[in-house]
């Protein structure tokens, strides 16, 4: 019987050491993971989103807008990154940022795609959870609804689903409030 080679496990020194790129890549317990390139309605949800949210934070000064690929380093060993689709950085936790993401931001936001399993979501969520991120919205050009998970006492919660015709809000971010048609306006 053959078995397949483990690959090669990436430390968090090796991974401080290579070079930029623009692939969307995790890294899972050392393990480098390569996605397919988002499709075209996750790349126009995702400018849909970007666009009012960094709008309503830079008008605020409240913090950074950030969208993928950035690395947000959920641990160092063993080696685990995250690269969500859209974060916010507040300015009281500004001290996450450098080259990467060291640490929580205050939302995250994953846009979901069909392949998208369950599991991989999860794991993504127990990873920001670790990291006490406060707020993730997952994100579904499929069914055009935004689901809102509030992190309360380290375990998430839902806060609300919502779809068309209906509005959404941030806790991390008060007073912004979103159309819905409009973050999905060009899907």
């Amino acid at each position: 019987m053959t078995t397949g080679a483990k690959p090669k496990l990436l430390t968090y020194e090796e991974y401080l050491n290579e070079p930029e790129t623009m692939e969307k890549l995790e890294i899972i317990d050392g393990e480098v993971i390569m996605a397919a390139a988002p499709n075209r309605y996750h790349q126009i949800t995702l400018g849909d989103l970007y666009t009012p949210v960094r709008s309503f934070v830079r008008e605020r000064r409240l913090g950074e807008v950030l969208f993928a690929p950035v690395d947000v380093v959920v641990q160092q060993e063993p080696l685990r990154v995250r690269q969500p689709d859209l974060v916010f950085v507040s300015n009281e936790r500004a001290d996450i940022l450098g080259d990467r993401i060291n640490g929580g931001p205050d939302l995250v936001v994953e846009i979901l795609s069909p392949s998208n399993r369950g599991t991989y979501t999860q794991s993504k969520l127990a990873d920001y959870a670790r990291i006490n991120v406060l707020e993730c919205w997952l994100v579904s050009w499929i069914t055009r609804t935004v689901e809102v998970l509030r992190l309360e006492s380290g375990e998430w919660q839902r806060a609300y689903i919502r779809g068309p015709g209906e509005r959404i809000e941030s806790a991390v971010l008060p007073g912004l409030n979103l159309d819905i048609a409009d973050i999905f306006q060009g899907t």
